[in-house]
């Protein structure tokens, strides 16, 4: 696996903000809380991870198990900064997750979309890479906007 991708570290944060601004995924004043446990609990079973280039952040994932099952996780968020995308990162972040998730005796990954159009491109990424579309939830992110699921045996 590619040593521009790791585990966060504090000394990351100000960096992922700035991809987190730059890609939209989520507001940036949300990582530090988001994070907290992570870096505070050593018994936390999330992965947060980055991939770097020259010593800067250009990528963020997050991924936790699902609580109550044997070998299931759930991506919560992966995002590539504008300037970095459409160059393989997000395919060498999912690579390095699934690898992960193997040593961890991982058998299922999800991911949740939208149907929003803005998620389009997320939507063929995925099929793309080997995932199945498993489920959709009418109206569950709003009236009109649908959740779809991805799974992809590990």
């Amino acid at each position: 696996m590619s040593d521009k991708l790791r585990a966060v570290t504090p000394s990351d944060l100000e960096g992922l903000k700035k991809v987190l601004d730059s890609c939209e995924l989520f507001p940036s004043e949300y990582l530090d809380e988001m994070i907290s446990d992570y870096f505070n609990n050593p018994e936390t079973e999330a992965m947060w991870f980055t991939f770097i280039d020259t010593a800067t952040p250009l990528a963020i994932g997050y991924c936790v198990p699902e609580k109550l099952t044997e070998g299931t996780y759930n991506l919560l968020a992966i995002g590539v900064s504008r300037e970095a995308q459409r160059q393989g990162i997000a395919g060498k972040m999912m690579k390095y997750l699934e690898a992960l998730l193997k040593q961890k005796n991982g058998r299922l990954l999800l991911v949740e979309t939208s149907s929003d159009s803005a998620q389009h491109a997320a939507r063929q990424f995925y099929q793309k890479i080997g995932y199945t579309q498993a489920a959709v939830i009418m109206d569950f992110w709003k009236e009109g906007e649908d959740k779809i699921v991805y799974c992809k045996k590990l």
